[in-house]
């Protein structure tokens, strides 16, 4: 029983530098993502996986060809939104990591700000985080 007790208790030690290195990790690669999303199509490429699921605020759901489809051919107004992240919360098992968090969207052009809850599923694949599947939910304007 001790014996038993002794080896958990090294193999939680054993994780818990990794765990903390891949939630930093995963930290990391969403303040990047975020930080370039709006204008750079390989930062895209690199962050979604080939196979992903996107439903969207409005409620539509699509995958990482139709994003990339639309950052190679954008609209003829240059991309005005920073996108910053609140309240992160990330939970990791094993290979596969749920990131939730709060998405401020603000409009330098309009003066416009939105707020959005948004929840990621990662896996990691070849040693790298991919965003599997996404879910953005528009939080309302409270006046």
């Amino acid at each position: 029983m001790m014996r038993a007790l002794s080896l958990a208790l090294l193999l939680v030690l054993a994780t818990a530098p990794t765990q903390a290195g891949d939630q930093e990790k995963l930290k990391q690669l969403l303040i990047h993502f975020l930080n370039n999303a709006a204008s750079n199509a390989e930062v895209h490429r690199r962050f979604w996986a080939k196979d992903l699921i996107y439903t969207s605020s409005a409620g539509k759901r699509f995958g990482k060809h139709q994003i990339m489809q639309g950052l190679e051919n954008p609209g003829s107004e240059p991309a005005s939104v920073r996108y910053t992240a609140e309240d992160i919360d990330i939970r990791l098992l094993g290979d596969t990591a749920i990131v939730a968090f709060k998405l401020l969207a603000d409009d330098s052009t309009s003066g416009e700000a939105n707020h959005y809850f948004n929840t990621g599923t990662f896996v990691k694949q070849q040693g790298e985080w991919r965003a599997l599947a996404w879910q953005a939910t528009k939080i309302p304007h409270i006046d």
